[in-house]
């Protein structure tokens, strides 16, 4: 066998686990390699003048993290916080270097390992914006889940003016 052909194969059987979240009757995903750390819902400090999906900050062993609502981020129905919702705080590396954010969600499904292989691109939706932040889409259990970039997702807005959203890319798209 040639070796581009086992690097090929190597390539292939390569995985990696994903921690797997539910926001409302949605699955996404996030690398388990970038989790920090999975806490039950408290609340936070309000920041005045931040864009509406960041709802403040949280005090983590004298570490100050911004907290963001993905409901609110990826322009859904708002819910109520219950006591399976979730603050999963992961590390996102932005222009300005590592940092660590939370984010709610509606709760924590598993952790999965995910074939390279088995990841399928995202499909054009005729607007980058609107898929900007998708890895790609893994088929695990029936289900759909939509991998995200957390660097382009929070990493790349940090670096936005104040105030600008996912709805305002979307509404970009729109026009």
């Amino acid at each position: 066998m040639s070796s581009h052909a086992s690097k090929s194969t190597a390539a292939e059987a390569e995985t990696h686990q994903v921690l797997t979240f539910v926001l409302g009757s949605e699955t996404y995903g996030v690398d388990i390699l970038r989790v920090q750390e999975i806490r039950g819902w408290s609340a936070v400090t309000k920041i005045p003048n931040s864009p509406p999906h960041v709802l403040g900050v949280l005090n983590l062993r004298g570490s100050i993290v911004p907290v963001v609502d993905l409901r609110k981020r990826f322009s859904l129905e708002q819910a109520e916080y219950t006591a399976i919702t979730v603050i999963i705080v992961l590390s996102v590396r932005g222009e300005a270097g590592r940092r660590d954010f939370g984010v709610v969600v509606d709760g924590v499904s598993d952790v999965v390992d995910v074939q390279a292989s088995a990841v399928r691109p995202t499909p054009d939706l005729g607007c980058r914006a609107a898929t900007d932040h998708i890895r790609g889409l893994v088929p695990v259990n029936d289900r759909m889940v939509v991998l995200l970039d957390l660097d382009r997702l929070i990493g790349g807005e940090m670096n936005e003016a104040p105030g600008g959203t996912a709805a305002a890319g979307a509404a970009a798209c729109a026009a």
